[in-house]
């Protein structure tokens, strides 16, 4: 007989241990390192892996509402620190954790999403040279992507006027920091491509850490810089601060101002420049009419334009001498002409048989005025044509002999 106790179904012992564990302060929030193994990311955003150290594999999952928060994709091999709750999944009886948050150990997360991004859009050919486009030379309509509250705006500014008061610049306010910023900066620089006769954008932003700088290392901002038709130079932070935005932009500037600088001439430089290119052309002009008053001076003086008609009549004289030669040529070669033709027409007509009739020989004909050129091609009593030097005979065949 079976004692008379509680029989506990499956399902009930995996929840009563999922309570127990539910329950747990410890279990409910714990931190752990280790190294992720067996990575799989699901359609639906989950991630499934192993967290392992030298001796043990602990089963984890991150929810895609938790993983959607991540700067940076987990990769086998990573060594991370992950907090999150332990509890049982009743279905299989396994214990797991489930992980609120996960950072890498080492150089950081935002390094290593850098890195990965950058690797990324290097193999999508975002980078490639080939694609860069032509800065112009004297921009005179500067599309700015910036935010309106800082003094990076002030300093473009300040600088463009001072060099060309002339300048237009247009102003597309955009969040350069925070959630928001990455979707405010490419909005802007979408905005900018729809305005015509847009020479250039700037997209700037003031110095800062790797985390304010952040909105310019995304695929977001990276790919409405990659796509827009208006070149676009990239001023963000210090020279020592390099972004993807940098990477992908057509031009780089160390600085928001030295940006300002690099696209916009100084007038007044541009005019010294200029007075210096007249100032050279003239000197260049008046040193080609002096040469060309001496050129001409020397041509005046010479025998040819004082006397032109004495070499006019040393021309003719030299046409009729050339005449001459060419007429008395042209007599040599017909006469030359004239007995080689002679000479073929002689052994022409030797092989002609005109000429073999003369010499007593007769030509025979059949009735179909074939030639005859043996016996076997007439018969007794056939009439032939038989054809001598100037008359022919018709002749009857009496018969046949062979000589």
């Amino acid at each position: 007989m079976f004692p008379t106790v509680r029989c506990l179904t499956v399902t009930e012992l995996n929840s009563y241990i999922k309570n127990l564990m539910d329950s747990d302060e410890l279990l409910s929030n714990v931190w752990v390192k280790g190294e992720i193994t067996n990575f799989k990311e699901a359609i639906s955003g989950h991630l499934y892996f192993g967290l392992k150290d030298s001796s043990a594999v602990l089963k984890c999952v991150m929810f895609s509402s938790a993983a959607r928060k991540l700067l940076f994709k987990p990769e086998n091999g990573m060594k991370v620190m992950v907090q999150g709750y332990v509890s049982i999944y009743t279905r299989n009886g396994e214990y797991q954790l489930y992980i609120r948050e996960l950072h890498t150990m080492g150089l950081g997360d935002l390094h290593i999403a850098f890195e990965q991004l950058k690797k990324k859009l290097e193999l999508k050919g975002l980078f490639e040279m080939s694609h860069k486009r032509t800065i112009p030379i004297l921009p005179s309509k500067i599309g700015i992507v910036t935010s309106i509250t800082g003094a990076v705006l002030h300093d473009i500014i300040t600088v463009a006027r001072r060099r060309n008061p002339n300048i237009e610049l247009i102003i597309a306010p955009a969040s350069v920091q925070g959630a928001e910023a990455p979707e405010e900066i490419a909005k802007a620089i979408n905005r900018l491509n729809q305005l015509t006769a847009l020479d250039v954008i700037i997209v700037a932003r003031g110095g800062g850490s790797l985390e304010e700088l952040w909105a310019f290392n995304t695929e977001k901002v990276a790919h409405a810089i990659y796509d827009s038709v208006v070149p676009v130079v990239s001023a963000v932070g210090h020279e020592t601060d390099v972004t993807i935005a940098d990477l992908v932009a057509d031009m780089r500037a160390p600085t928001p101002s030295a940006a300002a600088e690099m696209l916009v001439p100084s007038l007044q430089q541009l005019k010294e420049k200029l007075h210096k290119q007249i100032v050279k052309l003239q000197h260049n002009m008046n040193a080609i009419i002096e040469t060309n008053k001496l050129k001409i001076g020397y041509i005046a003086k010479s025998k040819v334009m004082r006397n032109p008609i004495v070499n006019l009549d040393q021309f003719k004289q030299f046409l009729d001498y050339a005449s001459n030669r060419l007429e008395n040529r042209m007599q040599n070669l017909v006469a030359q002409y004239q007995k080689e033709l002679q000479k073929y027409a002689k052994q022409l007509h030797a092989l002609s048989p005109l000429a073999i009739l003369q010499r007593g020989y007769a030509i025979c004909k059949t009735h179909d005025d074939k030639y005859i050129y043996e016996t076997s091609q007439v018969e007794i009593g056939n009439v032939i044509k038989v054809i001598l030097k100037e008359d022919s005979l018709v002749c009857k065949v009496m018969g046949k002999e062979r000589c």
